[in-house]
């Protein structure tokens, strides 16, 4: 099948997001001017560059209670956020923490996780969690939105701490069979990384 985007697929759900799979969930925590904590996981999630490390997250439309989204709002009044990676046995609690709850409702109390100081930045981690992306703001991209009322912003952030849970480590490297990252397919479908292949460059 082929149809133009201006246009109706005609499928029963959008085929989009479930082509563009897995996508890697950034679990994002933030914490606002006042000193109120936000978790909220985005699929819209990446690494977009190395040297330095930088990532990028959509805070794709709009709080149910008007305004921007939480997160958004948070990491472009303080400049920091944390991304924690999202295992396996996490993925019910990164689930109930993408209700959509009050301001301010804490996600990490809402989830029943326990959070930990993070080394560089001021919001606070995901303790559970295997690996952790301190970040710094960098800027925030807006991008053309075609329903009303709604935002498409992409946030993008320099990678100044890394937490690596020595548990995933073997011989140097991460074992992802012991970090099981859960990834977002499409839908309300999910997978977990449980078969590793490697193909090494042609010189």
């Amino acid at each position: 099948m082929f149809y133009s985007t201006t246009d109706h697929h005609g499928l029963k759900h959008n085929p989009f997001k479930a082509l563009v799979a897995p996508r890697p969930i950034g679990w994002i925590s933030s914490i606002s001017a006042a000193g109120h904590v936000n978790l909220a996981p985005y699929s819209f999630f990446n690494a977009v560059a190395d040297s330095p490390p930088i990532v990028i997250f959509a805070a794709n439309g709009m709080h149910h209670e008007g305004g921007y989204k939480d997160t958004l709002k948070n990491v472009q009044e303080t400049h920091e956020f944390v991304c924690n990676l999202v295992t396996s046995e996490l993925r019910e609690q990164m689930n109930l923490s993408s209700s959509q709850a009050p301001h301010d409702v804490d996600e990490f109390e809402l989830s029943g996780l326990e959070c930990e100081p993070s080394r560089l930045v001021k919001p606070p981690r995901v303790k559970r969690s295997l690996a952790h992306l301190e970040c710094r703001y960098l800027q925030t991209v807006q991008l053309p939105a075609e329903q009303p009322g709604l935002a498409n912003n992409v946030v993008f952030g320099k990678v100044i701490g890394i937490q690596i849970n020595d548990a995933i480590i073997r011989d140097g490297i991460i074992d992802m069979r012991a970090f099981q990252p859960v990834a977002r397919l499409g839908y309300f479908d999910y997978t977990t990384v449980d078969s590793v292949f490697s193909m090494p460059r042609p010189d």
